[in-house]
């Protein structure tokens, strides 16, 4: 039997709509009640027009994508699940760092509510393994140009066994109280990590890329360890995690020497063994 509560409440919805005090006046936020997945309705926002900045936030999803096309369902207000219209003038080829920053400001923004927190590259937050939050960021051919459709699930008040897998967590999991997490208070946090993380990205040339590079890598529980790279095709590539480089590519350091991947080259990244 779950240890959920019945009723979780649901987000705040007037402090939320428009362009609030806390999210700064280039984030909008809307709530829909339930929806197959937040990044098709932002997708189709962006390509009808819709301004850099746009939020929306899906209280229930019944089809939500990762990466792969993989799919999972979110209970109801128990995490937030929501994407993000971004329309970067940051060069095309700088556009894969898109989701490990996303990453890394999440991991932030945890981190200040006590969760030990770190990046999994290239797209999971984890807390001891245990994956809190995943990312996928999708490039949107717009009449206006080029867009980007970054999704964040983060899961928030799940018990245990309501988790999609034995190897996720939550964070009322990783820090209980006597009540859940007010996700709209997680939520503001969170949407103003990124966008200070994004500003940041956008306004810091190669001097703010390199910053970015260097506490993405801090940051990364995947730096510093022997992992196994699954490749398409059945090809599997395995060495120690050196780094990241300046395109957002893993830095994996094989008996033939160094190699880098990128994100839309692996299909999964795990621990050697």
């Amino acid at each position: 039997m779950s240890d959920a509560p019945s009723a979780r409440p649901a987000l705040d919805v007037p402090r939320l709509s428009g362009h609030g005090p806390e999210l700064g006046p280039d984030v909008a936020v809307e709530v829909v009640a339930l929806a197959p997945s937040s990044q098709a309705l932002v997708a189709d926002r962006a390509r009808t027009g819709a301004p850099d900045g746009l939020v929306v936030v899906v209280e229930e999803q019944t089809a939500g994508r990762g990466r792969l096309d993989r799919t999972w369902d979110t209970p109801s207000g128990a995490g937030l699940t929501f994407s993000l219209l971004l329309r970067p003038t940051s060069p095309a080829a700088a556009w894969p760092w898109l989701p490990l920053l996303t990453g890394y400001a999440v991991t932030k923004a945890l981190r200040v509510r006590g969760v030990d927190a770190g990046v999994k590259w290239p797209n999971d937050v984890l807390v001891d393994d245990r994956k809190i939050a995943g990312i996928l960021a999708e490039r949107v051919d717009t009449p206006q140009g080029p867009a980007a459709v970054v999704g964040i699930g983060l899961n928030v008040s799940q018990a245990a066994d309501e988790l999609p897998v034995p190897t996720a967590t939550s964070l009322d999991l990783e820090v209980p109280g006597p009540a859940p997490a007010d996700r709209t208070e997680v939520l503001v946090e969170v949407l103003s990590a990124v966008r200070e993380a994004y500003d940041a990205w956008e306004a810091g040339g190669e001097p703010g890329l390199r910053r970015l590079q260097e506490s993405y890598a801090a940051a990364c529980t995947t730096v510093g360890r022997r992992v196994r790279v699954d490749l398409p095709g059945g090809e599997t590539l395995e060495g120690d995690a050196v780094g990241v480089d300046e395109s957002g590519r893993l830095l994996v350091e094989t008996g033939d020497g160094p190699r880098a991947v990128s994100a839309g080259d692996v299909v999964h990244v795990r621990p050697a063994g």
